[in-house]
């Protein structure tokens, strides 16, 4: 190589800008993901000092029940005349389903206690309630 002579141009392709934008999205799917595959329609969770750990909503029944008190098993509306029988139905052949209620925090605890007693007349032993953290944001904020 002489003085004043150009170098030969080497072509390399700099793959660190797609590596970088390629774990944002990753993250960005991992934090939106859970939110995206909640079941139910959407309620304002009450808040609580200490709920008990919820655990995984993953082979469990999971009842709503929203502002208006209609009732929702997982993703169905539900007549309250019917509701035995769907919940039933969406326990199949499990022998020990686990029920859960969301119910929302602007209703009457009496409300609440009447779709738990639903639930136990439809032969479900024991009815998880899901809450909020106190000072955690609203789902439907």
């Amino acid at each position: 190589m002489r003085l004043g002579e150009p170098t030969p141009m080497k072509a390399a392709i700099n793959i660190t800008p797609l590596v970088d934008v390629v774990l944002v999205l990753l993250i960005i799917f991992m934090v939106m993901a859970p939110q995206m595959m909640r079941k139910g329609p959407d309620v304002n969770l009450p808040h609580t000092a200490k709920p008990h750990e919820q655990g995984d909503e993953r082979g469990r029944i999971l009842v709503s029940l929203d502002t208006a008190g209609g009732l929702w098993i997982d993703d169905l509306a539900v007549p309250a005349d019917r509701f035995g029988e769907s919940l039933r139905k969406a326990a199949g052949a499990d022998p020990d389903p686990k029920v859960v209620l969301r119910g929302d925090a602007r209703l009457h605890f009496g409300d609440v206690r009447l779709a738990m007693l639903a639930i136990e007349q439809a032969g479900f032993q024991g009815v998880g309630l899901i809450a909020n953290t106190s000072g955690a944001k609203a789902q439907g904020d």
